[in-house]
């Protein structure tokens, strides 16, 4: 389901969405930037590597995330983490997403 070219002003709240569907699974194990650019993609959103990596690095800074480089053979990569904030965070936003959903659904 690709993002309408409309939904482009609606980057701001997507960007939360994304944040949340990254806290997701570094929490469930080590993710890195183009496995989640497919993963994203998968889910409909398009994000370039070029904003990816700076909202990564932007969510380690904040203590969601932690980094560290895996070497696997001449190939070196970055992975994420979530942190203990991180997955304490996310299981403070399943609720309020849980919440949320149950409202907008009502309402239909």
């Amino acid at each position: 389901m690709p993002i309408a070219k409309s939904d482009f002003e609606y980057r701001d709240l997507y960007s939360g969405l994304i944040r949340l569907h990254i806290l997701h699974h570094a929490a469930e194990g080590p993710v890195f930037g183009l496995e989640m650019a497919a993963e994203l993609g998968r889910h409909g959103y398009r994000i370039s590597l070029g904003t990816l990596y700076p909202l990564l690095h932007g969510m380690e800074k904040k203590g969601y995330l932690r980094s560290a480089e895996v070497r696997a053979g001449q190939v070196s990569r970055k992975v994420y983490r979530a942190t203990p904030l991180g997955k304490k965070a996310l299981k403070a936003m399943k609720v309020k997403v849980s919440e949320l959903f149950g409202e907008m659904n009502e309402a239909r």
